[in-house]
């Protein structure tokens, strides 16, 4: 049986553990992406280690995938590792490993819970005291328990506001990398606020 002869047009059961680049390349097509030669390699790459991770890969995870890849691409900070130590005993503890401008920067913090102290390790490595995290909301992209989880966290700081995305099959990771795409939307912003309009 083929998805045209229930009346759709592709599967959305797409790919797995064992498709190579050709494959990938070609879904991407269908899901309408032209991806450059880096940015091909990095999300094959991210594709790869995903479907280590999860038994089955629907479209709208290769598009959580390739979008979180593409809106990195020339971040200033970036998130190279974390590690969180949880549980019903505590504290909770986040071990962040981040990029700022080239350079690896590493610190550990408690929190009260580990998005807490992800977000706290965040705010010592890269201080923005002003920030105000306005939103942070969590879903599954498709069903599963190793569903990736897609995060979105709003920033605050005057009258600027901005929001972020991340995606991850680790929920950790992924609120990780929204708090940090949020980050440098915002000081981007206000280092533009400051400096003003051209003359």
């Amino acid at each position: 049986m083929t998805p045209e002869s229930v009346g759709r047009t592709s599967s959305k059961l797409v790919l797995g553990k064992h498709s190579g680049r050709h494959a990938f390349v070609n879904k991407l097509g269908e899901l309408g992406y032209k991806l450059g030669d880096n940015a091909l390699e990095d999300a094959f790459n991210r594709f790869k280690a995903l479907s280590d991770r999860k038994k089955e890969i629907y479209d709208d995870d290769i598009i959580a995938l390739v979008d979180d890849e593409v809106i990195r691409r020339n971040e200033s900070i970036k998130v190279v590792s974390l590690q969180v130590r949880a549980g019903s005993e505590g504290p909770q503890v986040a071990d962040l490993v981040l990029d700022i401008d080239g350079t690896p920067q590493k610190t550990t913090t408690e929190g009260n819970g580990p998005v807490d102290a992800t977000f706290t390790a965040i705010r010592q490595l890269v201080p923005h005291e002003e920030a105000v995290l306005d939103l942070y909301q969590v879903h599954a992209v498709t069903k599963g328990t190793d569903a990736q989880a897609e995060v979105t966290v709003k920033l605050s700081q005057g009258e600027s506001t901005v929001i972020g995305q991340g995606a991850d099959v680790d929920v950790l990771v992924a609120s990780c990398r929204a708090y940090v795409h949020a980050l440098n939307m915002l000081l981007t912003k206000t280092d533009k606020e400051a400096i003003g309009p051209n003359p």
